[in-house]
């Protein structure tokens, strides 16, 4: 098939779906969507994120061989520019009144896209809007966030129910509601994005590789007018941690790349500006001395991930300069 992706009369929908080494969860991802695209109304832009493997092949001969090709699209990146780069280009590449971020490592549950599209006029005032996520087994997970900040920093370094009771209007995760609600931001393991805030606010910032870049983005819709609207109804499985090694790490207490604290200094001192990078720091090493303090009076294990007393400070001095991509660091 050709890779080529000409220029069409604008879709109700596009779908972007970022692969980077994960053929097989794309192609259970366009199994689940099958049902839910309307042939000619919407498509799937498949980008491959320059993965180096054998994806863009296998993900072309599943294509082929389920007939996809009337809705399914592949667009392979000479670049792996990260998460917002790649997504970037497959909003690029078509035009439409919307457009579906999925992650790779997602199913899409029967009529949830419909609910999704559904939503846009309903909710005339709601710029993006997301699904519930959850388990195979139809377990909710936390997905709707207030804002990170200098003070939400302590809150996780200190993981001590006095203070999260105490600063709980600064905590990060939001509680799952079975109602509609308006977070301040929301996961775009699976968002909706209206086109006009697109044309309002721009793309995704490509100075993130990778994570902080929902939270930046919504931010920027939120200041531009528009409300974040989460849909509980409509339902997407997220198996978590397939598409990026990130959340294992963190989960195993390893350290993280590189690149996840660079994401997260640009998103301090981009909304927050220097100060607010610095007095994140030092609100984290003094939730940090608390979480230490109860570990060695209590014998509780340290919840912190290796070597982050150093790793928070990772672009400290230049926190908006351009992500290193990953093989050019050395260059």
């Amino acid at each position: 098939m050709s890779r080529a992706i000409q220029l069409n009369p604008p879709y109700r929908l596009v779908v972007v779906i970022l692969n980077y080494r994960t053929p097989n969860l794309v192609i259970d991802c366009l199994s689940s969507l099958q049902t839910e695209i309307e042939v000619g109304h919407d498509v799937v832009v498949v980008v491959d994120n320059a993965s180096g493997d054998n994806s863009v092949p296998h993900i072309e001969q599943a294509i082929n061989e389920n007939n996809w090709s009337s809705w399914v699209k592949l667009l392979p990146s000479p670049i792996n520019g990260g998460f917002s780069a790649g997504n970037n280009l497959g909003i690029k590449a078509l035009t439409a009144d919307a457009y579906l971020l999925l992650n790779s490592d997602t199913i899409v549950r029967k009529g949830a896209i419909k609910s999704l599209l559904d939503a846009l006029e309903t909710y005339p005032e709601a710029g993006l809007i997301s699904p519930r996520l959850e388990w195979l087994d139809g377990t909710p997970q936390i997905s709707c966030f207030r804002y990170r900040s200098p003070v939400s920093e302590l809150i996780n370094s200190a993981a001590t129910g006095p203070i999260t009771k105490l600063l709980n209007h600064y905590d990060v995760p939001i509680p799952v509601s079975d109602t509609p609600m308006e977070p301040e931001w929301t996961s775009f393991a699976c968002v909706l994005i209206r086109r006009e805030v697109i044309e309002q606010i721009g793309l995704m910032d490509e100075g993130y590789f990778m994570y902080f870049d929902d939270i930046d983005y919504c931010r920027r819709a939120r200041n531009a007018g528009w409300k974040i609207l989460h849909l509980p109804q409509a339902r997407v499985v997220h198996l978590r941690g397939g598409s990026g090694p990130v959340k294992a790490a963190v989960a195993a207490r390893k350290r993280p790349p590189a690149y996840s604290y660079a994401s997260r200094s640009r998103y301090f001192a981009k909304f927050y500006g220097l100060t607010g990078l610095w007095m994140a720091n030092l609100l984290w090493y003094a939730g940090w001395s608390i979480s230490l303090m109860r570990q060695l009076v209590g014998n509780r294990q340290l919840h912190t991930c290796e070597k982050e007393v150093y790793d928070i400070w990772t672009n400290w001095r230049e926190p908006m300069k351009p992500p290193v991509l990953p093989g050019k660091e050395n260059q």
